[in-house]
């Protein structure tokens, strides 16, 4: 089968986490791996320049007849041409097209698999094409996936300065913003020193209004930070604890004591509970008029299962962290979104931040754009797929500045304490996560922050710890901010010492 990625509505909130091709930036482990740069001869290399040429093409009849030559017996049982079509064409626009560099092999040896290492022209970054083969006679070509790649073996990189790194910032993010593959905004700083911040794109393709640095862009799940940041907050003043279970703050109207007995404070943090997401179906298929406060929530969250015993392992949770939203209300007997307002963006100093509702006239607030190849205008809004009104999870809006300003408040311990910081932000499951911080490291250190994506949104924070810079890229773009994140954050990782 070819595995890929398809378009519907609610399979791309489901698999956006199966199939990345530009997630979340991440940490990748230490894989011994080589990489032979000879292009390899006889039926397997034609097959691979035919895989190439195809995905070059940015052609849908063309990947039509290559999936018919390729496919297994059951692939378009499980997706439809369409899918494919959309799946391949979407990535072209993502990496511009791409150029073989070499064929990786593992230690240990990872049988029945051909790692093809391309480079894409769009971010000049590494992606790995994965392919199977039904049999090495004629190589048809069972399996297809896109990822991101480490570094070629045989490739090394040198070290930048940091004029260098703002220089190649700009000259990026001007071929991106030109291709009309990235729109939004983007700064980097060291410090309270801000280096390079840019706009680009338009915050309304209907009135041609352009993206500013002051331009309100969707969090997506970036709103889990100050979610549990505020946690923290409670937790310094006594008002919870990290061991009580939420069916001290959770009554039976949202979930049975069989499960909220089971579950802790730690758990929803932690995305350990066993808890899901409510963005299922009930969600997709019901008007998003429905869902303003919290409260309103409830019906998508009430029958929900345990999908294992909480504590046991890590599983991502939108669910979870809406509750934790309930146990701040209680606790603090204070709305939500004024508690996150008066404790955490107005210490923060963050003037265009809050969780704005999508039908009121919000000003310069940017509509997020989803790429439609079939399309005849080649976009389409995302008004009507997301929420009203973003809440705990995620869905609210801000600016590069105000994130700036957030990032600048929790390392000068404005927000909470340092060893509440150091609970944020340590690995509790083994997951690269803390309690709502994405936790990672690289060869600058340690670096914390989180990504949101969402259809026609898409937006990441990135705080390097033991060198002080920060990277804040937001987007109105399908995951239109990640590769650009990611790209910077190599270049940091070259910096000169």
């Amino acid at each position: 089968m070819i595995i890929l990625k398809p378009i519907s509505n609610f399979k791309i909130i489901c698999l956006l986490l199966v199939f990345p091709f530009f997630g979340y930036t991440q940490q990748v482990d230490k894989i011994d791996y080589k990489d032979d740069s000879n292009f390899p001869k006889g039926k397997m290399g034609q097959v691979i320049q035919e895989v190439i040429d195809v995905f070059n093409a940015n052609n849908a009849q063309k990947i039509s007849q290559f999936i018919t030559k390729h496919r297994s017996e059951d692939i378009l049982k499980k997706f439809s041409m369409e899918d494919i079509q959309e799946y391949l064409l979407d990535n072209y626009r993502k990496t511009g097209g791409v150029n073989f560099h070499s064929i990786r092999t593992y230690t240990p040896s990872r049988p029945y698999k051909t790692v093809v290492i391309v480079k894409g022209n769009n971010f000049d970054s590494w992606y790995a094409i994965t392919l199977s083969f039904l049999n090495t006679t004629d190589y048809i070509v069972d399996s297809l996936w896109f990822s991101s790649a480490n570094i070629p073996s045989n490739v090394k990189e040198s070290q930048i300065s940091e004029t260098e790194l703002i220089n190649k910032t700009s000259a990026l993010l001007d071929k991106i913003s030109k291709k009309d593959v990235f729109s939004g905004t983007v700064l980097i700083a060291k410090g309270s020193e801000v280096l390079f911040e840019k706009a680009y794109g338009e915050a309304s393709k209907r009135f041609h209004v352009p993206n500013t640095i002051n331009t309100k862009f969707n969090l997506g799940s970036m709103n889990k930070m100050f979610t549990t940041t505020a946690i923290m907050q409670l937790v310094e003043k006594q008002k919870v604890k990290l061991s009580d279970p939420i069916s001290k703050y959770i009554d039976e109207s949202w979930l049975p004591k069989q499960i909220t007995d089971k579950v802790t404070i730690h758990h929803l943090l932690s995305h350990t509970s066993g808890l899901g997401s409510y963005f299922n179906k009930t969600y997709w298929n019901s008007s998003r008029e429905l869902y303003r406060t919290i409260e309103e929530f409830k019906p998508l969250v009430k029958g929900e299962t345990l999908a294992f015993t909480p504590g046991e392992k890590f599983r991502y949770s939108n669910t979870g962290m809406l509750l934790l939203g309930i146990i701040i209300q209680k606790s603090s007997s204070q709305d939500y979104f004024e508690y996150i307002q008066n404790n955490i963006f107005t210490p923060s100093g963050m003037i265009n931040s809050d969780s704005y509702e999508m039908d009121q006239p919000v000003e310069n607030l940017a509509i997020g754009y989803i790429p439609v190849p079939n399309n005849a205008l080649g976009w389409r809004n995302n008004i009507f797929k997301h929420v009203i009104k973003g809440g705990p999870a995620g869905g609210g809006f801000s600016t590069v500045r105000d994130l700036h300003k957030f990032a600048l408040a929790l390392v000068d311990k404005k927000l909470v304490s340092e060893s509440s910081l150091e609970l944020l932000w340590t690995d509790h499951a083994k997951s690269r996560y803390g309690y709502g911080f994405e936790v990672k490291t690289s060869t600058a250190g340690k670096v914390v922050g989180h990504g949101g994506g969402f259809p026609g949104l898409n937006a990441q924070l990135d705080i390097f710890l033991d060198n002080g810079y920060i990277v804040t890229v937001m987007s109105n773009y399908d995951r239109g901010a990640s590769p650009v994140s990611k790209k910077i954050n190599t270049w940091i990782e070259r910096l000169k010492k």
